[in-house]
């Protein structure tokens, strides 16, 4: 190649830069089907998640309160419909006379939905027992949730309206074994302890409670 000069110099030759070439990179086609399985499965998850999403069924909710222990009736369950119910485990609508005959075994709440966890055949009280409830602010309770099955004592205090300490200190402390049936929290947040207790002591733990003089304390978890 020649570069013309001024003033009618005669044309100098200058090396000449070669152009570039670029490289195409090759696609391998096992990536290529990789990538396309990958998108395919993709759409098939979303797809999925969809449905499960929009899904809906027949499950039983509760219609009405149910205490701790009682018979389960037609009456107290509803049949409703529930969008994406599989992943909440409730009781399908059509298995209602499995459920209707057995005990509640813990208290059913209305609005709520049914599962196989909150009912049993199984009795809650034992030989030589009853069930008691116990009215507790929440700073009695020795634990956020107390749970069926769990073991508790209870444990008296003195009697701050007795003016005798020897009196007093006599009447306290003395200890009545008992396992937890259920917990509730009414509106107003204080707790509802449902236990089972030994017959001979419910006399005595009625009369202490009546008079607030009881403690809680949690001994064994379920």
């Amino acid at each position: 190649m020649s570069l013309a000069t001024r003033n009618g110099d005669p044309p100098v030759d200058a090396p000449v830069t070669p152009p570039t070439v670029v490289r195409q990179r090759r696609v391998r086609p096992g990536l290529l089907g990789l990538a396309v399985l990958l998108i395919a499965l993709g759409g098939l998850g979303a797809a999925f998640a969809v449905t499960s999403v929009r899904a809906t069924g027949s499950y039983l909710a509760v219609a009405r309160p149910v205490e701790v222990g009682r018979e389960i009736s037609a009456a107290d369950l509803v049949s409703v419909q529930v969008a994406g119910g599989q992943g909440l485990r409730p009781v399908p609508a059509g298995r209602l006379d499995e459920v209707v005959g057995k005990r509640a075994a813990v208290a059913l709440v209305p609005g709520t939905l049914l599962t196989l966890g909150q009912v049993t055949d199984d009795p809650l009280l034992g030989p030589g027992q009853q069930q008691i409830a116990l009215g507790l602010k929440t700073a009695q309770v020795p634990a956020r949730e107390l749970h069926p099955g769990d073991k508790v004592l209870l444990v008296s205090t003195p009697d701050r309206s007795n003016t005798t300490t020897g009196d007093a200190a006599a009447a306290a402390g003395t200890r009545f074994s008992a396992t937890v049936i259920d917990m509730v929290s009414p509106a107003n947040n204080d707790k509802v302890l449902y236990l089972a207790l030994v017959t001979r002591d419910v006399p005595a733990v009625v009369a202490l409670a009546a008079q607030n003089r009881l403690a809680v304390v949690l001994t064994e978890t379920a």
